[in-house]
């Protein structure tokens, strides 16, 4: 089965939303490598519709001389929204159904992991459902104070199991998570 892998950036104290935090002002070319091997290992993305507009502005512009564009401009693209959106960054499919059944079925499919680049309420949905395989976390030397918290309304307890910690010379701690079932077992 496939593994569904999120990446997000955030601050010490749990903002993934904030300009303190934003990619553009932490990532470098340490970060970037990492980023890459991660994107090697998937051939499809799962995004909210906010996140698909902010990418689809800036990606769908760009060459596929940069790996990242390459990558995210011809894999498959699932949007999960409620509301009919214009998918014009192509090839995108619209999940409007019962998130937990549709990701179900994406993870069925036969073909890589399936990516999640930023996305924090589609994070937190799949983390409330138990859905996600992996977090991977860029932690950020900052305290934002306010902004979206990616680990608030959840209502039980999240066990996660380290796979990978790197200290970047930027001061961005980059961490992996495998969430792990409450009977002790991986998922």
């Amino acid at each position: 089965m496939r593994k569904l892998v999120a990446g997000l950036f955030i601050t010490l104290d749990g903002i993934v939303d904030s300009p303190a935090n934003s990619p553009k002002k932490w990532s470098n070319a340490e970060m970037a490598e990492r980023i890459a091997a991660g994107v090697a290992q998937a051939d499809t993305v799962l995004l909210g519709p906010r996140t698909y507009r902010l990418l689809a502005q800036f990606w769908q512009h760009q060459s596929d001389d940069i790996p990242m564009a390459c990558f995210l401009n011809r894999s498959r693209k699932y949007v999960v929204s409620h509301t009919p959106d214009n998918l014009e960054w192509q090839p995108a499919t619209l999940i409007q159904g019962n998130l937990a059944e549709e990701v179900a079925k994406l993870k069925e499919q036969p073909g890589k992991n399936i990516q999640i680049p930023g996305s924090p309420r589609l994070v937190r949905s799949l983390l409330r459902l138990g859905m996600l395989d992996e977090l991977n976390l860029n932690i950020c030397p900052v305290v934002a104070g306010t902004g979206l918290r990616l680990f608030d309304d959840l209502d039980s307890p999240l066990p996660l199991q380290l796979v990978d910690a790197r200290t970047y010379t930027n001061g961005v701690l980059g961490v992996s998570y495998r969430l792990v079932r409450l009977t002790g077992g991986t998922k």
